[in-house]
């Protein structure tokens, strides 16, 4: 039987994968380790499904690695957060260099710590001319939030008379999200069994295929993305179109 990536179509990829990593501190509880211990075996995931979407091909991945909720957890595991980012950052930088990666980021940034926005400007800027996968860490973010954002810079446009409302449409309100520059992810994944988008990407996943595992974020590993992906190359993606309508337009494309 074939590997389960070599049974993966690479001419039927998503282009963009969003990724809601669940389940550490559900990881560490089960075998009686502190919160932080799941966080941190958590960035083996991280470079797992990484390096398994530059090898399939995929263009663009976003993982959500801390909302602006997140910044209510008890202190201890904040500072165990952003200490593991700032490592992670030094530590991953030849996975990205390797595998020609581009690191991005999107989010409230400058309600980072110092140290941390500094390493992670640092690493966007080493890794700018990287030509493969695009991996964009959504960091003190949230969609609310961004949302909120979005209000904001368009009634400053108007009130500048920069903008008037009659212009404002969904392109116009779509060039103003922290995710302009890339395409809408296509494929959604979230781990450890919980069925909901916490926050992330509202605007951006109208249309996209969501894939909900049971696996607690730090054991999901290369097969588990693999698995994901052909799940979603069994699907049929309509946009509010009938399959038919669907068959029709693909059969017009192949003449």
């Amino acid at each position: 039987m074939k590997e389960l990536k070599d049974q993966i179509d690479k001419q039927n990829l998503p282009v963009h994968v969003a990724v809601i990593m669940d389940g550490n501190g559900r990881w560490a509880k089960k075998r009686g380790f502190i919160r932080t211990l799941g966080h941190e075996k958590g960035v083996d995931a991280v470079r797992n499904t990484t390096e398994a979407a530059a090898e399939l091909g995929i263009r663009y991945l976003t993982m959500y690695a801390f909302s602006t909720e997140n910044w209510n957890r008890p202190k201890y595991e904040i500072d165990a957060l952003m200490r593991i980012l700032v490592n992670s950052l030094h530590k991953e930088m030849e996975t990205l260099m390797v595998n020609n990666i581009r690191l991005q980021a999107i989010g409230d940034l400058k309600s980072l710590p110092p140290k941390s926005f500094r390493e992670l400007m640092k690493a966007i800027d080493e890794t700018e001319k990287n030509t493969g996968m695009t991996l964009i860490l959504a960091l003190s973010y949230s969609s609310r939030w961004e949302l909120v954002e979005v209000a904001r810079s368009i009634a400053r446009k108007v009130e500048q008379n920069e903008l008037s409302p009659d212009q404002i449409n969904l392109s116009t309100f779509t060039s103003f999200l922290t995710t302009a520059k890339y395409p809408d992810p296509e494929f959604l994944i979230r781990t450890s069994g919980e069925y909901r988008i916490s926050n992330f990407l509202l605007w951006q996943i109208a249309y996209t295929e969501f894939y909900f595992t049971n696996t607690l974020w730090p054991d999901f590993g290369k097969d588990d993305f693999y698995k994901a992906i052909l799940d979603f190359q069994g699907r049929e993606r309509r946009f509010g179109l009938t399959s038919e309508q669907i068959n029709e337009f693909e059969g017009k494309l192949r003449k």
